[in-house]
């Protein structure tokens, strides 16, 4: 019975070194067996030295193919017409995709079997196969980049006394039984392809741009980088209590750190956006791609229970000791504002997860159309500080602006020793006078003697 090339079957009139991407294609497809011996019309030309060929295959097979395919190769010899081939049977592997360790675990390394033809795998389907053998957590699954540097690991770990040698990269699960890296180490290494985006807008919403940058590289850069980008925008607020200067920054440091951190550790990598920051005159937003947990409500996560989707790299952090303990990010936000008069909000999809933190030195008040700076919740701020404007209020400001080309609601503040709410009120009330011209918005705005 004359035989045809198909899905499983492959002639080879003789060795080639090429055989081994044909192995590499029936592993990661359906199996097949390969005739080394036939020429591609079927007939039988047999193999000069049946031994040396079946040395050549075992040597190239367990030398050029990643991971171990071998425990699913078997050869032998069979006779044929009189003429000797070299018969090799290849299984289905259970540790696809295989690749040529020459090019790597990419397109040009990964094989496939379709019809009588071995071609190139594309991302999607490598990705896809990743996905079956590995199981459904992104950072479990083989590192489709194994070319990776850690320097910026390295200096992390180095800072907390921890080596990062072979061993621990093993204990981490940076590294599979077989020494691939994974997805895990992938973003600690220094090729990470994700990224924090991070922007400052002028008002309210998205408008303006005042400022924005990106953060790439490792994990441990991009959140050293994003911290430093928050503190620059992390404005010091001051108010008075009799004599005494109160300063407070915009956004607890606390709150700020456990924000950027939750963000890091539980997105759902298996997406390719970034993390965005937004920040704005009364608030700061972070949204990172990734809902709740199945099983999980809002609520359960503001208690502390938590589920962990990135459970090796959650362990990373907490050995560097750059979080507390599992599960207690949110309470610690929430505790940071704990007398904060607007406290944080947490709104989640089904693929994304958003934090609103308040701006604590600001308050928009709609009767006056600006932000005001407050230190405490409302009630207790009036209590000790707001009075009424008074008309010597008003001839002191004019005073103020006799010499002074402009002034503030701050300035106003603190030439009156007067509240917030009190400066603002009497600035408004100036300005609806006629007795004052406002310019600029949010917190921008300023005032003059009208021209």
């Amino acid at each position: 019975m004359r035989l045809y090339e198909d899905t499983h079957t492959e002639f080879k009139s003789i060795y080639t070194d090429d055989i081994k991407k044909t192995v590499v294609a029936f592993a990661n497809t359906d199996g097949g067996t390969i005739h080394i011996g036939r020429a591609d019309d079927g007939s039988v030309v047999g193999v000069d030295n049946p031994d040396q060929t079946q040395l050549s295959l075992v040597d190239s097979i367990a030398n050029a193919i990643r991971p171990d395919v071998t425990m699913f190769v078997s050869h032998s010899v069979q006779e044929v017409e009189g003429k000797p081939i070299v018969i090799t049977q290849v299984q289905r592997g259970t540790a696809r995709p295989y690749y040529l360790a020459a090019k790597g675990l990419r397109p040009a390394g990964v094989y496939l079997r379709q019809g009588s033809a071995t071609i190139n795998a594309s991302e999607a389907a490598i990705l896809k196969m990743i996905k079956e053998s590995d199981g459904e957590r992104f950072e479990c699954a083989r590192s489709l980049n194994q070319s990776l540097t850690f320097v910026t690991a390295q200096q992390e770990f180095q800072r907390r006394g921890i080596p990062l040698e072979e061993a621990q990269q093993r204990s981490l699960q940076l590294v599979t039984a077989d020494g691939l890296y994974t997805n895990l180490a992938l973003l600690l290494s220094d090729q990470c392809p994700f990224t924090i985006k991070a922007a400052r807008f002028s008002g309210t919403d998205k408008y303006i741009f005042q400022d924005r940058a990106e953060f790439s590289g490792s994990l441990f850069a991009q959140l050293e980088q994003a911290y430093a980008y928050l503190e620059k925008h992390n404005q010091l607020g001051s108010r008075f209590s009799g004599l005494h200067r109160i300063d407070r920054r915009d956004y607890p440091d606390e709150a700020l750190r456990e924000a950027l951190l939750n963000a890091a550790i539980h997105r759902d990598y298996s997406y390719h956006s970034s993390i965005l920051i937004s920040i704005f005159d009364d608030r700061m937003e972070i949204v990172s791609m990734g809902g709740l947990m199945p099983g999980l409500t809002q609520g359960d996560i503001m208690m502390g229970i938590s589920l962990q989707r990135n459970e090796n790299l959650a362990s990373v952090f907490y050995c560097l000791q750059l979080v507390e303990a599992f599960g207690t990010g949110l309470p610690r936000i929430n505790l940071a504002y704990k007398k904060a008069a607007r406290k944080p909000e947490i709104h989640v999809s089904e693929n994304a997860f958003k934090i609103v933190l308040p701006n604590q030195n600001t308050s928009y008040t709609s009767t006056t159309g600006e932000y005001l700076e407050i230190s405490e919740p409302e009630a207790n701020y009036h209590t000790s500080r707001t009075v009424q404007p008074t008309p010597l209020h008003h001839q002191r400001v004019l005073d103020y602006l006799s010499t002074h080309p402009t002034i503030t609601r701050p300035q106003a503040e603190r030439l009156l020793t007067v509240s917030q709410a009190t400066a603002a009120r009497l600035l408004a009330r100036m300005t609806s006078e006629g007795s004052l011209q406002r310019l600029g918005q949010g917190r921008d705005t300023y005032y003059q003697l009208p021209r």
